[in-house]
């Protein structure tokens, strides 16, 4: 199991990912799961990847090769796809084909063949966008209204970017915001860990900010202390429910 975010506010982009693969309690190891593609100046983007690995990586050096998307047509790559929408066809392709060459020799082993990946970042004169796609190859593009997608373990940290993501969310707290859902994730599934991977990139500056965020990292641990803490206080400052203050266990004999 894997955690990705995507995060797509007014400033820029964030993306973070986790490098926990776990197949099965005695089997559990790192890879990297977000893969950077920059030219300074020129395009920036990184892709996350979940599912099942074999089929990701697959795929990935797929599209390093060249993909063919129409008869005649010559290779395309990340490198060269004029579009970041023409980037997403390209990994879409590659997903749909791995799967379809390979799905069913790992399938009659009872293995789950299913994947999916997001791509966010800039080509330059275009805009900055983030999509996800799916193992059947389609994509959706993240918009406005909910300014972030998830691949993976969603469900633990979704509570945390609903609540506080806004597209007007300023850069460094949408990177905030990320880590805690990473934070709360770790702490519900132990198929997400450190260390993480992320890319943060401003818009329309294409040149982005690449760092790993071990499991002792003064922030993260800093981060992951403190939102415990403000949690347990914000509970604690909570009232009772009304009927029953003043009853004490007896009452419930």
């Amino acid at each position: 199991m894997t955690y990705c975010v995507g995060l797509l506010v007014d400033e820029g982009l964030a993306m973070i990912a986790d490098t926990r693969t776990n197949a099965g309690v005695d089997n559990i190891s790192s890879y990297r799961k977000l893969h950077v593609v920059d030219q300074p100046g020129e395009r920036v983007m990184a892709i996350a990847t979940a599912g099942n690995l074999s089929v990701t990586q697959t795929a990935l050096a797929m599209v390093r090769e060249g993909v063919h998307l129409n008869v005649g047509e010559p290779p395309e790559t990340l490198e060269t796809a004029p579009t970041l929408f023409r980037c997403a066809q390209l990994l879409g392709h590659a997903l749909r084909s791995v799967r379809q060459s390979i799905a069913p020799a790992l399938e009659a082993d009872s293995l789950n063949t299913s994947a999916s990946m997001l791509l966010g970042g800039q080509i330059a004169g275009g805009p900055m966008q983030l999509f996800l796609i799916y193992s059947q190859g389609n994509f959706i593009e993240c918009g406005p209204d909910t300014p972030f997608l998830q691949i993976g373990e969603s469900k633990y940290g979704k509570p945390i970017l609903v609540s506080g993501m806004r597209g007007s969310t300023p850069l460094a707290e949408a990177v905030k915001l990320g880590l805690i859902s990473f934070s709360t994730t770790m702490r519900c599934n132990v198929g997400v860990g450190a260390p993480f991977d992320m890319l943060t990139l401003r818009r329309d500056m294409i040149s982005g900010d690449v760092r790993r965020i071990e499991a002792d990292d003064p922030y993260f641990m800093d981060l992951h202390d403190r939102w415990t803490r403000a949690q347990a206080q914000a509970r604690a400052a909570m009232p009772e429910p009304p009927w029953m203050v003043g009853q004490g266990p007896a009452a419930f004999g």
